[in-house]
């Protein structure tokens, strides 16, 4: 017994010691790490200008590699919104200028870049590929610059990544997964107002006039010429933050390049080009198709989805005040209604700002033990501020982020190529499903249908009642199967003997061209916003029985009636009325 007992305690020592040991060299293991993890942390924080510039190069590579890998664009969604862009962007390949050509509140650099390359040859996926990846390289430097200058530590880099991927992705946002080339200029925008509210905001290490009003000229001349909106939302911060500091020489440079981009449009497209430009804003302004595209202005800063984010920014403003940042809180303070207002404007609603306000929030914090007349810690309020910033757009970021790694994983199986009539752009490509299956939403209570004694209740409203010569056009939208729409029409027209005629749609898109040897009309919108932008040049219009959207068609035929022109129908079939519309 005793020698067993002296055997077992020999083993339990010698198993206490293992242990013991065991727990050493995990110690030992978890020391080396948390060691490690400081120095790449404090190294990361110590980046220099060079360092930041390689880690964006690998990453435009990386994000840009991976949309080209796939060997065509291959979109899940938004494809009407993808055959604007195209019917813009070959437009102007061909020589043709936004505003004095064709209608359109899109400025001319929101597609200039994916023009550019399609001139040069490439199919127009490829040429959106490229376009983006130039896109990013131009807006390097500037990031750069503004990364190392205005923030610090791990947020330098965050702030820097997202620019470049703000540039790169293949969605416009939000957290729905599928992949689309819609509204990509919005994408730009931000990107370029990320540069700019920071470097207006935030007061500089040092003074550099003339690197800091170039950037601050081309950056809002620039969106001048994508999206006017982001200006007129950010020009009174940024104006009331630069006055404030009294940096008259960044105000200086920033005008003067903002005249030389203008000096050089004007040379370029004629004195001609601004006023239409400005007719074709005013024109979107006072539509009555699409007054909003998306949520109210006040559910965009009220709403259950957002009231969050607006308080934490208000929380930043407060914190920055009481941290004797007056000129940052006020900025921001004069910022808000317009970063709203940019939310407010874009389809989808998504408040690209979080991001950018959460790591303004960090930089800026005071240092410890800082408090406001309710004991609260500053430093600690910003950092809270900006967590729940960060974690409210952290969704829609991740989304843009790994948008290409799941373009290169998009299954090629039953896509079709959604510019059919153009072999050269065979390189965009949707499901098959989606713009050759035609589903139509139709009324269901109209009179035969048995629910006749409902219709009243329904309360359709008279802006989507289309009459064409005394005759009410069916209740009716196609939903799905717009390349089947355009593809059907022109191969009728064709054999009708309408081939080469210049056609107008009595709806949301004129896309006959794309289609087939049909010219495109000069002065028409390829996105309809009122009016009848077009109708002097066009030999014919075709009216559809089930539109695209049977609310422009109804307002379209409503403004050619009130135009008193002579309208005789020259075809009908059941998918179209084709009508000649002459002067008296």
């Amino acid at each position: 017994m005793t020698i067993l007992s002296g055997q077992c305690g020999g083993k339990m020592e010698n198993q206490a010691d293992n242990q013991g040991m065991m727990g050493q060299g995990k110690n030992t293991v978890e020391g080396e790490l948390t060691r490690r993890a400081h120095a790449l942390l404090q190294r990361l924080a110590q980046a220099r200008p060079g360092d930041i510039a390689g880690f964006l190069l690998v990453l435009v590579a990386a994000m840009g590699g991976a949309a080209l890998a796939k060997g065509g664009f291959y979109i899940g969604k938004h494809e009407g919104d993808t055959l604007q862009l195209a019917d813009i962007v070959l437009r102007i390949a061909r020589g043709e200028w936004p505003h004095l050509d064709f209608m359109t509140p899109i400025g001319y650099l929101a597609m200039a870049p994916i023009a550019l390359f399609v001139k040069l040859g490439a199919g127009i996926g490829h040429a959106i590929f490229y376009a983006q990846i130039m896109v990013a390289l131009l807006l390097l430097p500037a990031t750069v610059y503004v990364a190392t200058s205005r923030f610090s530590g791990l947020s330098r880099w965050l702030y820097a990544s997202f620019i470049m991927v703000l540039c790169l992705a293949l969605v416009h946002g939000e957290t729905e997964v599928s992949l689309s080339i819609s509204m990509h200029y919005n994408r730009w925008a931000w990107a370029i107002a990320y540069l700019a509210v920071p470097l207006a905001v935030m007061a500089p290490p040092r003074d550099r006039p003339l690197a800091e009003g170039l950037i601050l000229g081309l950056g809002v001349a620039a969106l001048v010429l994508i999206k006017t909106t982001y200006v007129i939302a950010l020009a009174p911060g940024l104006m009331v933050a630069l006055i404030a500091r009294r940096r008259w020489g960044v105000i200086g440079v920033a005008s003067v390049a903002g005249l030389m981009v203008a000096a050089v449009m004007t040379l370029a497209a004629g004195s001609d080009f601004w006023g239409a430009y400005l007719h074709d804003l005013e024109v979107v302004a006072r539509s009555p198709i699409r007054p909003q595209p998306g949520q109210s202005f006040f559910s965009v800063a009220a709403a259950p989805a957002f009231i969050l984010g607006t308080m934490a920014l208000l929380a930043v403003v407060v914190f920055l005040r009481q941290s004797a940042r007056m000129t940052e809180g006020l900025a921001l303070m004069l910022l808000m209604p317009g970063l709203i207002y940019i939310v407010f404007q874009n389809y989808g609603n998504d408040p690209q700002w979080l991001l950018l306000v959460a790591l303004m929030a960090f930089a800026l914090r005071p240092g410890p033990g800082l408090r406001n007349p309710l004991g609260w810690d500053l430093r600690q309020g910003l950092g809270l501020a900006g967590v729940v910033l960060l974690t409210l757009g952290a969704g829609s970021a991740l989304n843009l982020a790994y948008s290409p790694l799941r373009h290169l994983a998009a299954p090629v199986k039953n896509t079709r190529p959604l510019i059919a009539g153009m072999a050269q752009h065979h390189d965009i490509l949707a499901q098959k499903a989606r713009v050759y299956a035609v589903n139509n939403s139709v009324a269901g209570d109209l009179p035969g249908s048995g629910y006749e004694a409902y219709a009243a209740d329904a309360e359709r409203s008279d802006k989507d009642k289309a009459v064409l010569l005394g005759e009410t056009l069916p209740v009716c939208e196609q939903q799905t199967g717009m390349s089947a729409l355009f593809d059907a029409a022109v191969k009728d027209l064709d054999a009708a003997g309408f081939g080469g005629k210049r056609i107008l749609a009595a709806d949301l898109f004129s896309l006959f061209w794309l289609f087939g040897d049909y010219p495109p009309v000069k002065g028409a919108a390829p996105w309809y916003y009122g009016g009848l932008p077009g109708i002097e040049n066009a030999d014919y219009i075709f009216v559809p029985i089930c539109p695209i959207s049977k609310n422009v068609r109804a307002t379209m035929l409503k403004a050619l009636a009130e135009s008193k022109r002579q309208i005789t129908v020259v075809r009908r079939t059941p998918v179209y009325i084709l009508i000649e519309a002459k002067v008296p």
